[in-house]
């Protein structure tokens, strides 16, 4: 079986053209990182590379395409709207598709309490397998074919303040993926858990405390070994740690739409285990390592 994963594409509105009445006071303060920083530049063709990316998964074969998080660049409607397009026939699938939402994507509280991300994407929360969830749809599981689950979590919390971007996934979400993994149904599967924050860095460490997952220790506990993998955004760096006795494996997809750095995963599934994983540029190349830069 053969997965698809890919990250942080951040399709990024027209902020110029809105009145800042509308974009409200957390927005004004990224209108640095989008000018000054260099954002806006960065991901202005990411519509059309994720495009590109939910077309390549076709030719991979693809079995399921998942997205974990960051679909926007400040959780504006245009963008949650210009992600579902780009991601074309994928997204009309739960079976085949798994997105959830990221630290960007709850960006504001008003965007949160209007549920703007379940609005365009709220169809691919649903579970296969209800008894487990605990925190509204999460942790949900999605079947796909014989051999594999696909686990999606909830990290990514309204932020006090911008550029406060730590996650958590919670008690309540951990005590149900405890319940998932034993479930005697989804013995012989192996389980993909999609989370959006890391829980370690490219170099193996812990990320930092305004940046990182704060229950990441205690969600790599119930994943130990090759039957599991953690798939998530966020670090804006494309990498992989092996699974050991311990955790399981560790995918970072990177910022799969960022200008020069563009990339995703094809991840492989056999006998219930992850037998492993590719990246890839979009235009069909593979690429041996991942990109420079870290970003929330």
């Amino acid at each position: 079986m053969r997965f698809v994963h890919c990250s942080d594409v951040h399709i990024t509105g027209d902020y110029f053209a809105l009145p800042l009445r509308r974009l409200g006071w957390r927005r004004w303060l990224a209108f640095a990182e989008l000018t000054v920083g260099g954002r806006a530049r960065a991901y202005r063709h990411a519509p059309e590379t994720l495009a590109r990316i939910a077309q390549e998964a076709h030719a991979h074969a693809a079995d399921h395409f998942i997205l974990s998080g960051d679909l926007t660049a400040y959780a504006l409607e245009s963008e949650f709207q210009g992600a579902r397009e780009a991601l074309g026939s994928w997204v009309e699938d739960r079976r085949r598709c798994t997105v959830i939402p990221g630290n960007h994507d709850v960006f504001t509280p008003g965007s949160h309490r209007s549920r703007r991300f379940e609005r365009y994407f709220g169809h691919l929360l649903e579970s296969d397998l209800p008894e487990h969830c605990r925190e509204g749809a999460f942790p949900f599981v999605r079947l796909v074919g014989e051999g594999a689950a696909v686990v999606g979590l909830l990290s990514a919390r309204v932020p006090f303040l911008p550029g406060l971007a730590q996650g958590w996934v919670g008690p309540a979400q951990l005590e149900g993926l405890a319940a998932v993994v034993k479930d005697p149904r989804l013995a012989g599967r192996a389980l993909l858990v999609v989370v959006h924050h890391a829980p370690l860095t490219p170099r193996g460490r812990t990320d930092h405390v305004f940046h990182g997952l704060r229950d990441a220790e205690a969600l790599c506990r119930l994943l130990p070994g090759p039957r599991h993998a953690v798939l998530h955004g966020h670090i804006h760096h494309r990498y992989h740690h092996e699974a050991t006795a311990g955790r399981p494996h560790l995918f970072g997809a990177g910022s799969s739409t960022l200008a020069g750095h563009e990339g995703y995963w094809v991840i492989d599934v056999a006998a219930g285990q992850v037998v492993g994983g590719q990246p890839h540029t979009p235009g069909g190349l593979s690429q041996a390592g991942g990109p420079p830069g870290r970003h929330a």
